[in-house]
């Protein structure tokens, strides 16, 4: 499954949450207002978080290991979401990914699951797990991202949530 976003003033925020596990966290939707494009990369936990986060941006949102039930049949395992000319690789991680970002020509994979926040450039390739903003798991912190797109360039930010 492909979606493509256009790039609006030279620069496109994409908000980027992961793991919330049926918590939505008020303090995670701070940041991710104001954003073009917002993607969960599974574990949502409830359907009415992805319908809380669209009131904010449109939300692309893929299925992770703990999501079941009528409404995350809906989801998709992975996709490629296009936004202002850079692809990016989107899905959970709790199994491999089907295809090769890299030779698929993909600039960004998102990924969660692991519920640890990870910025990582590998090949050209940036990978980004915006960590968990569900419930605490271990000593691991509570976080989202922000990715801005300008151009060709990208800047992740990792947002610490209290």
């Amino acid at each position: 499954m492909s979606h493509s976003y256009d790039q609006k003033d030279n620069q496109v925020v994409i908000g980027l949450i992961a793991d919330t596990h049926g918590l939505l966290r008020a303090e995670a939707l701070e940041p991710l207002q104001g954003t073009d494009l917002i993607i969960h990369a599974g574990d949502v936990g409830r359907e009415d978080i992805l319908q809380t986060l669209a009131r904010l941006a449109p939300v692309h949102a893929v299925k992770g290991n703990v999501d079941r039930g009528e409404w995350a049949e809906k989801l998709a395992r992975d996709a490629l979401v296009e936004v202002g000319g850079v692809s990016l690789y989107v899905y959970h991680g709790h199994e491999e990914p089907r295809l090769d970002p890299a030779a698929a020509g993909c600039r960004v994979v998102v990924r969660g699951h692991s519920h640890k926040p990870e910025v990582e450039e590998l090949g050209g390739v940036l990978y980004l797990n915006p960590g968990s903003a569900g419930p605490r798991r271990f000593k691991l912190p509570i976080t989202v991202m922000r990715l801005y797109i300008m151009g060709s360039e990208l800047k992740p930010e990792l947002v610490h949530l209290s």
